[in-house]
């Protein structure tokens, strides 16, 4: 890693901790506010530790852009949770036809940024 990706990641992991202590609840209700904090924490955390060890300059990348979209979309939405994505259950059409494989393949290229590492952690 080199010196300029280590101070963004580190300066995005101050960012998140910062964000989180600012963090107030849509809902105005003290205990959502306390949830919520501790989920954007938690989260920062295990995904943090579970990427210490990337060497890659690509994945690395990628988290950086998987992280800074989740900062943007909580935001921008006041929700820190990932926002789902709804597609039908064989709804991704191939060339060949419906395939179960390529179905699965198609779901997972489908996949916004943001998600990425989500159904890894939780």
């Amino acid at each position: 890693m080199t010196t300029a990706t280590r101070q963004e990641v580190l300066g995005l992991y101050r960012r998140i901790f910062r964000l989180a202590r600012k963090w107030q609840a849509s809902s105005g209700q003290m205990e959502d506010t306390i949830k919520e904090k501790e989920y954007i924490l938690n989260e920062a955390r295990t995904l943090f530790q579970k990427n210490k060890n990337l060497t890659d300059a690509d994945l690395i990348k990628q988290c950086i852009d998987e992280c800074t979209a989740r900062i943007e979309i909580g935001l921008h939405y006041q929700i820190p949770y990932p926002r789902p994505i709804h597609l039908p259950p064989m709804g991704l059409t191939t060339l060949r036809g419906r395939g179960l494989r390529s179905q699965e393949k198609l779901r997972k290229l489908s996949k916004p940024i943001y998600l990425k590492s989500h159904d890894e952690v939780s």
